[in-house]
């Protein structure tokens, strides 16, 4: 087993140096940079509405509070602002994998996998949108780490800020794992970014319980996938040990998972030889969230409560099998007894995949009315 993570993190390695320099900050000292500045950029072609786009490495901080590099893109709309400094809103992307060639900044589609992205530019928004750490820069990719995915957030918007003269109001909208990290943001916003004012949180189908996520979904081909990376990541982020949760016969079928990008929906066809693979003989245990230390980990890298100040819209599709709607609506009843303004969307007949695509018009016009300055809705009493 140790000579196989071994091997994984070799893999891993060897395909952060395949990026290219860009994405390697690993000869600077990153202790001279402060949190969201821009360590490099270049220009990217192939932006929608002739937006200007760039491809940016920035400093974050890491989950010891180390100095970070982390990638993403910014995006400035075409037309001259009408507004005294652009608000900005930080995309937070769904699981495209968990090794560096996996970062959207380097996917063929990466425009068209934002979704809102010509309604945003149209409003006249900056899109900063991370790749999170260990996806594009050496990995290991902190997978569903809340702490590491809001930090880079965060630290997104600043660098968009200090590229575009943006003004410090900023929103957050994300899907599936994007929607662990804009809830992820909202919560650590007031801490660790002050000087930044986000006025809404909108996220669809995100993952919220992820004991439950794991639990539910074990058995399918999805939940296979989510629950193979979680694991894969944390046993190098954290040193948790696999061999109490893992058989060895799903060691290599998790190492052969952990190579495969997902950019567009159909690359989920790719991952169904190594996923039937695990599903025959994965785990060792019935429920991952009964055995420390994944409990623990699981308990730590679930959102809770966000500042009742801040607005939440949460998009959920009705058919959705990975992220069960009862649970993400366990979730608003959480918000709405701490007092949060949440706005509930139910996309009738629509499952995991396409949620963000189909509920991206209701997002990106809830969250101009929070720029705005109008009150936010609330289906806390229906």
């Amino acid at each position: 087993m140790r000579k196989l993570l071994c091997a994984l993190l070799f893999l891993a390695s060897a395909i952060a140096d395949a990026q290219g320099s860009f994405y390697s900050a690993a000869h600077l000292d990153l202790s001279g940079y402060s949190n969201g500045q821009v360590i490099r950029s270049e220009a990217m072609a192939g932006a929608p509405d002739a937006a200007t786009a760039y491809r940016i490495l920035y400093r974050s901080e890491g989950l010891h509070g180390e100095p970070i590099a982390v990638s993403g893109v910014v995006l400035v709309p075409a037309q001259p602002s009408t507004m005294t400094g652009r608000p900005i809103i930080a995309w937070a992307h769904p699981t495209t994998g968990v090794v560096p060639a996996c970062a959207p900044s380097l996917a063929r589609v990466f425009f068209e996998s934002i979704q809102g992205l010509d309604e945003m530019l149209q409003q006249g928004y900056v899109v900063a949108a991370t790749d999170y750490p260990g996806l594009g820069t050496a990995g290991p990719h902190p997978y569903l780490v809340g702490l590491s995915e809001g930090r880079a957030v965060l630290d997104s918007v600043r660098a968009a800020r200090s590229m575009t003269g943006a003004g410090p109001a900023f929103a957050v909208w994300g899907h599936s794992q994007g929607g662990h990290a804009a809830l992820y943001t909202g919560i650590l916003a007031a801490d660790y970014a002050p000087e930044l004012k986000l006025v809404a949180v909108a996220a669809a189908a995100p993952a919220t319980d992820l004991g439950a996520l794991l639990a539910d979904d074990r058995g399918t081909t999805g939940g296979t996938n989510v629950t193979a990376m979680t694991l894969w990541s944390w046993s190098q982020i954290y040193g948790a040990p696999l061999a109490n949760v893992v058989t060895p016969q799903g060691m290599s079928a998790m190492g052969a998972l952990a190579d495969k990008c997902i950019e567009r929906y159909f690359d989920v066809i790719t991952r169904r030889g190594p996923s039937k693979a695990l599903a025959r003989s994965f785990l060792e245990v019935d429920n991952i969230s009964e055995v420390e230390p994944w409990r623990g980990l699981l308990h730590t890298n679930t959102p809770g409560t966000l500042p009742a100040t801040v607005p939440v819209f949460l998009a959920q599709g009705t058919d959705d099998t990975l992220v069960l709607p009862a649970v993400t609506r366990s979730y608003m009843q959480e918000l709405c007894q701490a007092g949060s303004a949440v706005q509930w969307d139910p996309i009738e007949g629509v499952g995991h995949l396409f949620v963000a695509r189909d509920s991206a018009g209701a997002a990106i016009a809830w969250i101009g009315a929070r720029f705005a300055g109008a009150p936010a809705p609330s289906d806390c009493r229906k």
